[in-house]
C-alpha cells in the first residue's frame, strides 16, 4: 500500500522516517537523558516533577478596567486556577496613559488598562500577594509595571522577599517579533539588569525575566527557530548581566523562558527536551555556573493562538487539548490554554472557563502526570530530541558569527528568517500541502457565533476621568521632584528601579515615568527588513 505523502516532516523541516529503531537516537543516550531533576536536565527539572504538584495553571486574562479585570481573575481563582497572569492594553504595554493621543482607540481592548498605582491597587483588590503567584507580560516598561506591583505590595502588608510570580521583561524578541518596544536597545538592557540587580537583592524569589520564544513562534517562526531565537536572547541577556558586573550564579536561577505549543505534539514534546539540555549545556560549559539552579530552564507554556481558526471555532478545542498535552509531555512549569473563541473576540467567562478545565482535566484525568517524562526512551522523540538539538545550535553558532543575538536583529537576520518561515508556511497552507481543519479542508456553513466579549467603548471615557481626578488629588510638587530625579539617575549609571519605585509610591502614572525615560534615552526606530 502507498504511502499518503511522499515525504514527511516536521514543521521545522525535520524528515520523518516510516519507523524509529534503537539505532535512531544518537549515541550518549543515557549522557543525554540523565535522570529527572539532574543536568543536562532532558527529563525535567524537578526529580518528581507532576508526582510532586501540578504545573501551575496560570490564565493569561485581562480587559477594560482594573475592576472587571479583577472580577476575571478572582473568577478564575474560584474555578481552580493557581496563578494570575495579566494582559496589559497596548497602550500600558508602550507607555502611554490612556489620555495620551497615541492611545485612542485601544485602551482596555487587548488588555487591561493600568496608568498609575491607583489601577493597580484596584487590579489586585481583595487577592493576597503572598499567596498567589503573578505574572505579567509586559516588556519595555516592565520595570514601571512592577514598580506598581512592589508598592501595591507594602500596602498589603506584603515584604518584597515575600512576592512569587514573573516579570515578562523580554525586549530583544520585541524588536524582533512583536513590536511594542520603547526605547533603543542599549537603555533597554541596562533596564533589564537593573531589574535583575535589584530583585536578586530585595525581590529573591520573582523571575525577573521570561525570555520569550511564544511571540517568535506567533510571527511565523519554525519550532527550531523559536528555541534557537529564544535561547540566543537568554545568551545576550546573561552576558549583559555579567558585562554589568554581576554573578552568574545570583541571578541565573531567576532567569525563566515562555514557549509556544503548536499542534505536532512530538515535535512539541521533543522541543521542549531539547530547550533544557541545550541550555543546561551553555550555562555550564559557556558561561561557567556552578549552581544547578543556574542550568534549569524553567518554562511557561502558552497554547498557539496563530492556530486558531475563526471558522468552525470549536474546533480549537481539540487543537487547544493536543497543544496542552504536548506542553505537559515535555515538562512545562506553568500552562495558559487558549480559549475556543479567541480568533472573534476576547475570550468569554464560559470559554475560559473550559480552557481551564482543559487542563484540569489533564492534570486529573489523562494519567500522563503519574510518571516523569513518559516519552523518554521513545526512539522517535529521542531521535527527534536530537535533530531539533543540533539544528538550534546550528543557529546559535551562526547568530554568535554575526556578533549575538542585538546584532542579528540589528542586520534584520532573525526577522528575515521569520518571515521567511511564516511566508513559506502561508504558500503550503494556500496550496493545500498543508491542512487546516475548516480553513482550507471540510468547511462548511456557519451562523455567526454568539455570546462573544466585546469591550464597552467608554472604558476610554472612564480611564481619562480616573487620571484626571488622580492628577488633582495628588503631591504634584512631590511627583515633578521625584520624576526629576529619575531624569538625573537615568542620565548616570544609577540603578533606575529605587528611583522608579519612589515616582509609583507618589502615583506618577505610567506615562510621566516612561516620558521621563524618553527624554533620556529617546526612541527606538526598527531597521528595514527587505
Amino acid at each position: 500500500m502507498g504511502e499518503r505523502k511522499e515525504l514527511f516532516k516536521t514543521g521545522s523541516g525535520i524528515e520523518v522516517k516510516p519507523c524509529y529503531t534503537g539505532d535512531d537516537p544518537a549515541p550518549g543516550l543515557a549522557e543525554n537523558l540523565g535522570t529527572p531533576g539532574g543536568y543536562p536536565f532532558t527529563r525535567g527539572i524537578q526529580p518528581t516533577m507532576y508526582r510532586g504538584r501540578f504545573w501551575t495553571m496560570r490564565q493569561y486574562a485581562g480587559f477594560a478596567t482594573a475592576e472587571e479585570s479583577n472580577k476575571r481573575y478572582k473568577y478564575l481563582l474560584e474555578q481552580g486556577q493557581t496563578g494570575i497572569s495579566i494582559a496589559f492594553d497596548l497602550p500600558t504595554q508602550i507607555g502611554y496613559d490612556s489620555d495620551d493621543a497615541m492611545s485612542q482607540g485601544e485602551v482596555g481592548k487587548v488588555g487591561v488598562a493600568i496608568d498609575s498605582l491607583a489601577d493597580m491597587e484596584v487590579l489586585f483588590d481583595g487577592i493576597p500577594l503572598d499567596q498567589v503567584s503573578v505574572s505579567m507580560t509586559i516588556n519595555a516598561p516592565a520595570a514601571i509595571l512592577l514598580a506598581f506591583y512592589i508598592v501595591v505590595a507594602e500596602k498589603q502588608g506584603v515584604p518584597p522577599e515575600k512576592l512569587n510570580g514573573t516579570i515578562q521583561n523580554d525586549i530583544l524578541k520585541e524588536y524582533s517579533a512583536r513590536g511594542t518596544y520603547i526605547f533603543p536597545p542599549a537603555p533597554s538592557m541596562r533596564l533589564i539588569t537593573d531589574i535583575f540587580a535589584y530583585c536578586a537583592k530585595n525581590v529573591p524569589l520573582w523571575n525577573t525575566i521570561s525570555i520569550s520564544g511564544y511571540h517568535i513562534r506567533e510571527a511565523g517562526s519554525t519550532a527550531v527557530q523559536e528555541v534557537a531565537f529564544t535561547l540566543a536572547d537568554g545568551i545576550a541577556y546573561v552576558e549583559a548581566a555579567l558585562k554589568a558586573g554581576m554573578d552568574i550564579d545570583t541571578f541565573a536561577g531567576r532567569l525563566s523562558f515562555f514557549f509556544n505549543a503548536q499542534n505536532n505534539l512530538f515535535e512539541e514534546a521533543a522541543k521542549y527536551r531539547a530547550a533544557r539540555r541545550i541550555w543546561a549545556k551553555i550555562m555550564k560549559d559557556r558561561f561557567g555556573a556552578k549552581d544547578e539552579r543556574s542550568m534549569k530552564l524553567r518554562f511557561h507554556t502558552q497554547t498557539a493562538g496563530a492556530s486558531l481558526t475563526a471558522q468552525q471555532p470549536q474546533c480549537n478545542i481539540p487543537r487547544v487539548t493536543l497543544q496542552a498535552l504536548a506542553a505537559v509531555l515535555g515538562g512545562t512549569q506553568s500552562l495558559h490554554t487558549n480559549s475556543y473563541d479567541e480568533a472573534l473576540a476576547l475570550p468569554s467567562e464560559d470559554s475560559a472557563r473550559l480552557a481551564l478545565r482543559t487542563q484540569q482535566i489533564i492534570a486529573n484525568e489523562s494519567g500522563v502526570t503519574d510518571t516523569v517524562d513518559p516519552l523518554a526512551g521513545s526512539y522517535f522523540v529521542e531521535s527527534l530530541t536530537d535533530e531539533i538539538e543540533k539544528a538550534v545550535l546550528a543557529y546559535i553558532e551562526k547568530i554568535d558569527s554575526l556578533g549575538g543575538a542585538p546584532a542579528a536583529i540589528e542586520q534584520g537576520y532573525i526577522q528575515r528568517e521569520i518571515a521567511d518561515s511564516a511566508y513559506a508556511w502561508q504558500k503550503a497552507v494556500e496550496a493545500g500541502e498543508e491542512i487546516v481543519v475548516g480553513l482550507n479542508k471540510f468547511q462548511m456553513e456557519e451562523e455567526p457565533v454568539k455570546g462573544l466579549l466585546r469591550v464597552d467603548p467608554a472604558v476610554a471615557d472612564r480611564q481619562v476621568e480616573k487620571l484626571r481626578k488622580l492628577r488633582q488629588g495628588r503631591d504634584n510638587a512631590a511627583v515633578d521632584a521625584a520624576l526629576e530625579k529619575l531624569r538625573e539617575a537615568a542620565e548616570k549609571d544609577d540603578n533606575l528601579m529605587p528611583f522608579i519605585i519612589d515616582c509609583a509610591r507618589l502615583y506618577c502614572t505610567e506615562g510621566e515615568i516612561a516620558g521621563t525615560l524618553r527624554k533620556v534615552f529617546g526612541e527606538y526606530h526598527p531597521v528595514e527588513i527587505l
